[in-house]
């Protein structure tokens, strides 16, 4: 039984769209590695459960949904699924589209050792997986929705590659509104804070920009960026 103390296992190891994505098993944990930089694992996820609760917390805060409404919810990063689990456990959630750009971590989640944590979820017919990168999908769409979470970076200054900064950008926030309906609430993850962040959000066009402190197990709270889209 290997433990916390042993060397991580590789379990898998692919050349990705966007460069090398690894899943490693490190003690009990599972571990996602992509171009050398650890991602998530799957030691915790309060923080990553969170940022779905927040963004439903705040759709009510602003009266924005009719009694018998069932929001849907666009997830940006498939992860470790702790945020699909979530959101798929809340039958308050309408629709549930996931959309995530490594083939690899689908895969992980479909066939591979993250399918205990998100085999209920994706089996639930609310669950939609849509392999893309995030920024083509929201340009894309016709459709809109009532939140859009992001967790695909460790936050908009630690971004896994460099083509993910424009996502954080005016014009990949602008992206983000039009995914979004009048009303509508953006939540952004991020292990720190960052006020230069919140600083671009009012900028392109978000009202009631906030930040969240969430307390992890170990080390500083992990923070959710809030923006609602103007009515």
């Amino acid at each position: 039984m290997p433990t916390a103390y042993d060397p991580p296992e590789v379990l898998d190891r692919r050349e990705g769209p966007h460069g090398e994505v690894v899943l490693r098993r490190h003690g009990e944990l599972l571990q996602i590695i992509a171009n050398g930089c650890f991602l998530m694992d799957t030691s915790d996820g309060r923080s990553e459960r969170r940022l779905v609760d927040v963004a439903l917390d705040a759709l009510d805060a602003l009266d924005a949904l009719d009694a018998r409404a069932r929001p849907n919810l666009l997830i940006g990063g498939l992860g470790v699924g702790f945020s699909l689990a979530h959101a798929a456990q809340n039958p308050r959630w309408g629709r549930i589209t996931v959309v995530e750009r490594e083939p690899a971590v689908i895969d992980w989640h479909r066939e591979g050792p993250l399918s205990a944590l998100s085999a209920k979820a994706l089996a639930d017919p609310r669950t939609e997986i849509v392999e893309s990168d995030l920024i083509s999908y929201v340009n894309e769409i016709s459709d809109t929705y009532d939140a859009l979470c992001l967790d695909i970076d460790n936050g908009p200054e630690w971004t896994v590659t460099e083509d993910n900064d424009g996502l954080y950008s005016p014009a990949g926030l602008a992206g983000c509104a039009r995914a979004l309906r009048s009303g509508g609430v953006l939540a952004v993850w991020s292990a720190k804070p960052s006020p230069e962040f919140e600083g671009t959000l009012w900028n392109a066009g978000f009202q009631r920009v906030r930040t969240e402190e969430i307390p992890v197990a170990r080390g500083v709270p992990d923070v959710v960026h809030l923006g609602v889209r103007p009515g």
